[in-house]
């Protein structure tokens, strides 16, 4: 298994971007996972349904089992987030996970960046960018640019700069 992270600020297209790579890492035959940090609170179920409604009575962890997924929601009740490490533990094996957050996270990372939102780069604050697309020139940059539009580009890349677990 390797992992590669995807950085930037919100709303500069992290989203958008791996809905493009995503495909085009699964037509190469490749097992990918995600995992996304969020610095908001997450709500994947809704008041009034059975895992709402027992996840607020007090269970620690509901496992919902359908035809077609199943999904576990985890309740932290006051707890600290658990590490990325602990996280990669609950992942089954696949090839590949990308990583949306966890900035501080010793793995390599693409920075997603727009020059028309009028913030500064992640790069050179943030640990681990080792690239970064957008859709403009980046001024006074060391690292590789990527061209955001050009998913076969970036899933190259990608491929060569993930790093194996341990």
């Amino acid at each position: 298994m390797r992992i590669f992270g995807i950085a930037g600020y919100s709303g500069m297209g992290k989203t958008t971007l791996l809905e493009h790579l995503i495909p085009e890492l699964k037509q190469r035959g490749l097992r990918v996972s995600l995992i996304k940090h969020s610095h908001k609170d997450i709500e994947i179920d809704r008041p009034g349904k059975d895992s709402f409604r027992l996840r607020e009575a007090g269970c620690t962890e509901v496992l919902l089992l359908g035809r077609t997924r199943w999904a576990l929601m985890h309740e932290l009740r006051g707890e600290p987030e658990p590490s990325l490490d602990y996280l990669l533990t609950r992942l089954q094996d696949c090839d590949l996970v990308l990583v949306e957050g966890f900035k501080e996270g010793d793995f390599p990372k693409l920075e997603v960046w727009r020059a028309s939102e009028g913030k500064s780069t992640l790069w050179p604050r943030w640990p681990g960018i080792v690239g970064i697309a957008s859709d403009s020139l980046v001024p006074e940059c060391t690292v590789p640019v990527l061209d955001l539009k050009k998913a076969s580009a970036i899933a190259d890349f990608v491929l060569n700069q993930a790093i194996a677990l341990r």
